[in-house]
């Protein structure tokens, strides 16, 4: 190989090693575009939760109040429907 060639060569080198470089810059762009759309979408998600966890809570607490005023009819009616006994 003569100089012209090797300089050929080394030229070559240099463009794939710009090609590599950009290549990388490209890929570390798409990363960090990845980061942070999985960042918003776990804030989102997170955000879901709370919400989800608030409402189950308030359904529960209904059930619960709803739950207690069954039972407290069922005592009523079963006062009003058991025999009286009379006064000795």
């Amino acid at each position: 190989m003569d100089v012209l060639e090797l300089k050929l060569r080394v030229r070559e080198l240099e463009e794939k090693v710009d090609q590599l470089r950009l290549s990388r810059r490209v890929l570390m762009c798409l990363l960090e575009r990845m980061e942070k759309e999985r960042a918003a979408h776990l804030v989102r998600l997170e955000r879901e939760n709370r919400k989800l966890h608030r409402a189950n809570y308030r359904y529960a607490r209904s059930l619960w109040r709803k739950n207690m005023r069954i039972m407290e009819l069922e005592s009523k009616l079963r006062e009003i429907l058991s025999p009286q006994t009379p006064p000795r």
